[in-house]
């Protein structure tokens, strides 16, 4: 069973500190490419939260391309999963940031855009 755990103190949504922690999971090698992870009632019943939540979790996760739902085969996690969650998470992080500092979001993605492209920061 992944040690997964969530703070009910923490602000923030049940389902994303159920991903993030399972995200954790796989970045630290808790969770290995192809491995299958518990079925969400178990982790439910050891996080104390509903099965709905952890099966919203799990759908954040599979749509970020971390895990994958396989008939029969249960949840499995993606080969290449710990840089892809990696990725996500810092992306999340600087879109946070940005809206802190009052860019829309599509002044972020113009960034991005400028920054991989290699020029500066902001055109005008």
């Amino acid at each position: 069973m992944l040690d997964v755990k969530i703070d009910r103190e923490v602000a923030g949504s049940l389902h994303e500190q159920v991903a993030s922690a399972i995200r954790r999971a796989i970045a630290e090698g808790e969770a290995r490419p192809g491995e299958r992870l518990p079925p969400a009632r178990d982790l439910a019943r050891v996080l104390g939260v509903n099965s709905n939540t952890v099966l919203r979790a799990l759908r954040t996760l599979r749509d970020e391309g971390v895990l994958e739902f396989r008939r029969g085969r249960g949840v499995t996690v993606v080969e290449g999963a710990q840089v892809q969650s990696r990725l996500s998470r810092i992306a999340r992080e600087f879109v946070k940031v940005a809206h802190r500092e009052g860019y829309t979001t599509d002044e972020i993605v113009a960034l991005v855009r400028l920054v991989s492209e290699g020029s500066p920061a902001r055109r005008s």
